[in-house]
């Protein structure tokens, strides 16, 4: 009778018909579900907390259209029962916990809470009052005035993973929260952090930004932590965590100038295995989500240039001394490896410049290297055939449309290096295996072909000559020839064409 009149008390208070006090994970019920304890005349019924999808269960795989096999329905329901099972022994150990608090110094808990998941699995435990109204401001507002010395019931419904909505309560009973998370996935502890938030428990809040903010994340874990920050908008708590993701604007400003400095270790680097695994790792962090056009750490194309006339005033430097030196001299060997090294690092400037698509102006500038073309002619081909792969760069980043210049930039860039090429194709091909044979063959070819039909014909006759001396010390472009040959002998191309057949009819019609 007693609780009769207290549900008709509170039907009257229009606690029922509110839709703000009654929540499932997903939605809001306009209808208010209620729990009495049974054989205690003195309950009492308090509606049910908000709360949120677990971190699990937020983004279910679905693919449209796809039949699994027997085989695979099979495992994944092994896995499903595997992992049930697993939750359930995890739940019996938090509900063994919460009887021992209550044989303890608490004593008997005076809230009777019941966690329902979405299959229907329900789990009840005897909380305290005291404990609920202290730690959670959710429990505080609904709890407060509440008569004391009766059972109260506390019913959450429709639970994504009744595991976390328990252990979340159950960190209501102590204070060191931080034992308690240490060694716990992140996953994990993001799901506790929504519970926290949802029902006001600032403890657990704190105790979980602490940890997320000290362990290390993988990649999909850095994700899942942004997404589910910025969806409970924690505003100013959240801070510390996502300092390691967000930098402040004096960082975006400097980006040019961080940049430049790695680019500059690399290029000095004493340690060539050192040098050229972190060209790589830089290159790689270039190359990816090239659509990113607001990615903070960039480099200016001004930078790159920069670095591409050091390179080159200290190749033209080193080839200078080179080429006056003589056998005899004892520190021969170390210089030729400062021309390998220079060049190398050219090529690597060059190579994060084709990416960008900003090479084109590179392009002009080798064609121009007149003097170092001269001094290149005189060093043994075993230590400058490295400035060669240079222009076997270009000419394969011009045969694939990466890079656009006018016909006579590519004209003077070949008369400038084409000879020095063929003159190393030979120990390029032999000492080089990084060096594709195939692709620097295609690529010279192509860009011969995009000359005018004389210029080609000057430089195919010269190939041709040249490649029946030395075979395959020279690069086999008979491809670029045979199509010359269709181009100057087969299919002619009439200049001017008779346009006398042309007919131009204009049609007036009323309007």
């Amino acid at each position: 009778m007693t609780a009769s009149k207290e549900v008709s008390a509170m039907i009257k208070q229009g606690f029922i018909s509110d839709p703000t006090l009654s929540f499932s994970p997903s939605r809001t019920s306009s209808t208010a579900t209620f729990s009495r304890v049974l054989n205690s005349p003195n309950s009492k019924t308090v509606l049910s907390p908000p709360h949120f999808n677990s971190t699990e269960s937020s983004n279910p795989p679905t693919r449209s259209g796809h039949h699994p096999t027997l085989f695979q329905m099979m495992s994944e329901e092994q896995t499903l029962e595997q992992n049930r099972q697993r939750s359930q022994s995890k739940i019996s150990k938090i509900v063994k916990e919460f009887e021992d608090l209550n044989n303890c110094g608490l004593g008997l808990g005076d809230v009777r809470l019941t966690v329902i998941g979405r299959d229907g699995y329900r789990v009840s435990v005897n909380a305290h009052k005291r404990v609920l109204i202290e730690k959670s401001g959710f429990f505080r507002e609904k709890l407060r005035d509440r008569e004391k010395g009766v059972m109260h019931s506390v019913e959450i419904s429709e639970c994504d993973d009744v595991e976390v909505y328990l252990e979340t309560l159950l960190l209501m009973y102590f204070d060191d929260l931080k034992k308690r998370l240490m060694g716990e996935e992140v996953y994990k502890v993001l799901a506790l952090l929504q519970v926290s938030a949802a029902i006001m428990f600032d403890a657990g809040i704190m105790s979980c930004l602490k940890y997320l903010e000290a362990v290390p994340w993988s990649e999909d874990e850095e994700e899942k932590v942004i997404f589910h920050l910025s969806q409970l908008q924690l505003h100013d708590s959240a801070t510390e965590v996502l300092q390691r993701v967000s930098s402040e604007l004096s960082t975006s400003t400097r980006a040019d100038d961080i940049v430049l400095k790695l680019l500059n270790g690399v290029l000095q680097a004493k340690d060539d295995k050192a040098r050229r695994e972190m060209k790589t790792v830089i290159s790689r962090l270039f190359r990816e989500d090239p659509s990113d056009h607001n990615n903070r750490l960039d480099v200016s194309k001004d930078t790159l240039y920069s670095l591409c006339h050091g390179c080159l005033s200290s190749l033209v430097l080193c080839l200078s001394e080179a080429a006056c030196m003589d056998d005899t001299q004892h520190d021969r060997g170390g210089l030729m490896s400062d021309i390998a090294r220079e060049a190398e690092n050219l090529q690597w400037i060059v190579d994060i410049l084709i990416d960008k698509k900003s090479a084109d102006e590179f392009v002009k500038l080798w064609a121009e290297q007149k003097e170092l073309a001269v001094l290149h002619s005189k060093i043994p081909t075993i230590y400058r055939h490295e400035i060669s792969k240079i222009t076997a760069q270009l000419c394969i980043a011009i045969g694939r449309g990466q890079i656009l210049v006018p016909k006579e930039t590519r004209f003077s860039l070949l008369s400038t290096w084409l000879d020095a090429l063929y003159e190393d194709f030979g120990w390029i091909r032999r000492a080089c295996k990084s060096v594709d044979r195939k692709l620097v063959e295609d690529g010279l070819g192509r860009t011969i072909l995009t000359l005018p039909l004389l210029q080609q014909q000057a430089i195919l006759l010269n190939w041709f000559d040249r490649f029946l001396n030395k075979g395959d010390d020279c690069p086999n472009i008979q491809r670029a020839f045979e199509v010359w040959w269709r181009r100057a002998f087969i299919r002619q191309y009439a200049g001017e064409q008779d346009s006398s057949q042309l007919q131009i009819t204009v049609c007036d019609y009323p309007n």
